[in-house]
């Protein structure tokens, strides 16, 4: 039997009994058993585990682990823990009350480069990048955003998703949730046309990154 990683937490109260929860040093990784033969990409598993995590973030917040991390022994996971332990429960210690919400908008600029255009894949995946990177929101839009959605967080920033889209990514005090659904409603009054996704709470993923703290 295996057992497929959730997240990251600083207690086991936080997890048990909606997972199980296995030491990993001075943390606990919250994890649902599968068995051996049992495919990851199973819809029936993927539903299961959406709802564990769902549960997990409305008792506590936790760090992400990437979708598809197994371990077999209590050994193994805090093994692949270890390196970036000492960070995480700083960042668990620090943002216990605090999770991150996204707010995607479609780009505005220049359209998707087309594979016939160029003679090498290698050139494509070139113009894709920098099409992404070149990627913009809409300026009132975006100051609309600044005014409403940014001063309710702790740290947010803006992020090309592909070259179609853009993200803010924002950690926010979950005693702010309500404020954040008011301030979607404004912003969706005051730029109709614009379509946006704004969703919160997420567990700590973004801000786990050291280029974001």
């Amino acid at each position: 039997m295996k057992s497929i990683a959730i997240g990251v937490h600083l207690r086991s109260e936080d997890i048990e009994p909606l997972a199980a929860a296995t030491p990993a040093g001075a943390l606990f990784v919250s994890a649902v058993p599968v068995p051996e033969d049992q495919s990851l990409s199973d819809r029936d598993l993927l539903v299961r585990i959406s709802g564990v995590r769902a549960a997990l973030l409305e008792r506590a917040t936790f760090i992400a682990i990437r979708y598809g991390f197994a371990f077999r022994s209590a050994a193994e996971a805090e093994a692949k823990c270890a390196q970036y332990a000492a960070k995480w429960k700083k960042l668990l210690e620090e943002h216990r009350h605090r999770v991150e919400l996204t707010l995607r908008v479609a780009a505005a600029g220049s359209a998707r480069p087309q594979r016939r255009d160029f003679q090498s894949g290698a050139e494509f995946l070139r113009a894709l990048h920098s099409s992404a990177r070149s990627a913009r929101v809409d300026d009132a839009f975006r100051a609309a955003v600044e005014e409403l959605i940014a001063p309710l967080c702790v740290k947010s920033h803006w992020a090309p998703r592909d070259e179609k889209s853009i993200e803010l990514c924002g950690l926010i005090e979950r005693s702010r949730l309500p404020n954040l659904s008011r301030a979607g409603q404004a912003l969706k009054a005051r730029c109709p046309h614009v379509p946006f996704l704004l969703s919160a709470p997420w567990p700590l993923e973004v801000f786990t990154d050291a280029d974001h703290e």
